[in-house]
């Protein structure tokens, strides 16, 4: 089994922080990690947007991507959240073995 990376952008540290509290709680995700805001430019309904978003960072199984998906969609305030899976390619084994064994 892969593991994956799934990147969420978040609107603010409150969502980001809500998003991987649940995600390890519900053992759907091992760890999480915020990052700094970035500027995202984007056309939403006809308009283009720039507005300061929060990347967070989980990991996981690739199995749980489509569970995560929609507990993602049930805390995220965006109509539509970009929640993209990374499959993780190299990974050291005892790192591997700890997010297998923290998530089900």
């Amino acid at each position: 089994m892969r593991v994956l990376e799934i990147w969420i952008n978040c609107p603010d540290d409150e969502t980001a922080d809500s998003i991987a509290e649940s995600l390890i709680d519900l053992r759907l995700a091992a760890c999480a990690n915020k990052h700094q805001p970035v500027e995202s430019s984007y056309r939403w309904k006809g308009n283009i947007e720039f507005e300061p978003e929060i990347p967070l960072v989980v990991k996981t199984r690739e199995d749980l991507f489509d569970k995560i998906v929609e507990a993602v969609r049930s805390i995220h305030p965006y109509e539509t959240p970009s929640i993209l899976g990374v499959p993780v390619e190299f990974v050291n084994a005892d790192y591997r073995d700890w997010v297998l064994a923290e998530t089900s």
